[in-house]
């Protein structure tokens, strides 16, 4: 046995140092409260199945027969046939055309990683919105990427900054990311804005990565606009999954759409499709409900929606009726990413807030917003009189220490 002196440490590599996930990391300090008693009412994390959310009983029928009839080995690379032509379907009928290939992903995380990869080399850089979802940064970071942030502009309804796009781009950037909705802000983004990125895009040899998963919880009734379906012409690689709006993010199945001019997308679609194959496939049984999930009854919908609106509404009035707090109005997916007038910062704020009132939210420094800026973001998932309770405790912090 080897004295402590003479032990080597592996030392893990020099590139993860920029690589965060803070949603996971104020878990952490979360669970130690836990053991020690105290009840946390958690408002960072977006899983639906926390909450009073249940998966659609039709896709837990068809995963659960395909895996009685045998089907638990491995799919093809893209995925089963059926799912994939669902997806084409699906993208289709959201005016997408010119589809040059669909595949399943472990989710959309795993989706955007393998994209990415097959893209981007070390030293070029991809425009990431800020504030972002970190699972971006994370992965261009692993790559030995930059992430080239553009502005989410908060006093235009979190919409991107288009002259900031402008401004950022330089002969190394490679693609633009679009999260629509988005997270951490809840915003959508009008069609004209949408229109302009496609023309960035096209006019600088860009790929348009649109991260869209929350497309169906759109929570004031306005239709969502799938921006492959404005840039035909345009290398666009749409994602979307079964994570959110069909409530099982658990069972990480994704997809991607890849749009665009057939002979300009060929050479990075071979390279997709070469780490979809050394990854060998995603989850084959959840594979089966992804046709019923698309083309199956949608009544969850409406009572999903019916309750973010109302749980939004809750959230928007506890912050704008709190001092040192302002909120613009998330219009999707089922987060806000209220403002901080303190003088300390988010992450110390956070921190605080949950040894003393237990209440559980994302500083947000972990979501990469703008510098000199301080906010937080809240996921509005819990039941009203949970949500109540935090805004209770959320309140009398900042009158305590903020007066």
């Amino acid at each position: 046995m080897p004295s402590a002196s003479t032990v080597r440490v592996v030392n893990a590599a020099t590139r993860l140092e920029r690589v965060r996930y803070a949603i996971r990391d104020m878990a952490v300090l979360a669970e130690q409260l836990t053991r020690e008693g105290k009840t946390i009412l958690p408002l960072n994390i977006g899983d639906p199945l926390n909450f009073d959310f249940q998966t659609p009983p039709h896709l837990i029928a068809a995963v659960e027969k395909a895996m009685r009839d045998g089907k638990n080995g491995y799919s093809p690379s893209l995925g089963i046939p059926e799912a994939i032509e669902a997806i084409r379907a699906e993208g289709e009928r959201k005016g997408i055309c010119n589809i040059q290939s669909v595949f399943l992903t472990s989710g959309v995380s795993e989706g955007l990683d393998v994209c990415l990869t097959a893209l981007v080399n070390s030293g070029e850089n991809v425009l990431t919105p800020s504030p972002e979802y970190p699972l971006y940064s994370a992965v261009l970071a692993k790559l030995g990427a930059e992430s080239n942030s553009y502005r989410l502009d908060e006093e235009n309804g979190w919409e991107p900054d288009l002259e900031d796009i402008a401004r950022k781009l330089n002969a190394g950037t490679r693609a633009i990311i679009v999260g629509n909705p988005n997270n951490p802000t809840g915003a959508v983004y009008s069609r004209a804005t949408l229109e302009r990125i496609a023309d960035f895009a096209r006019r600088n040899n860009l790929v348009i990565f649109a991260d869209e998963i929350y497309d169906k919880l759109i929570l004031d009734g306005e239709p969502h606009v799938s921006l492959a379906a404005l840039a035909p012409d345009v290398p666009v690689v749409t994602f979307n999954g079964l994570s959110k709006s069909y409530l099982a993010p658990g069972w990480r199945v994704g997809w991607g759409i890849v749009s665009g001019d057939a002979a300009a997308v060929k050479p990075y679609l071979e390279g997709i499709h070469q780490l979809l194959r050394a990854r060998l496939c995603s989850n084959q049984p959840q594979q089966y409900a992804v046709r019923p999930a698309l083309e199956g009854p949608q009544d969850h919908l409406g009572p999903v929606r019916a309750k973010l609106c109302a749980r939004r509404d809750l959230t928007v009035r506890a912050c704008r009726s709190t001092p040192r707090l302002s909120c613009v109005s998330p219009r999707g997916a089922f987060y806000a990413f209220p403002k901080l007038d303190i003088p300390d910062s988010d992450e110390h704020f956070v921190k605080r807030l949950l040894v003393e009132k237990h209440v559980l939210m994302v500083h947000g420094t972990g979501f990469g917003q703008a510098p000199g800026t301080k906010h937080v973001r809240i996921v509005f998932l819990p039941d009203e009189a949970t949500l109540s309770s935090a805004y209770e405790g959320l309140r009398s912090f900042i009158a305590e220490h903020y007066a």
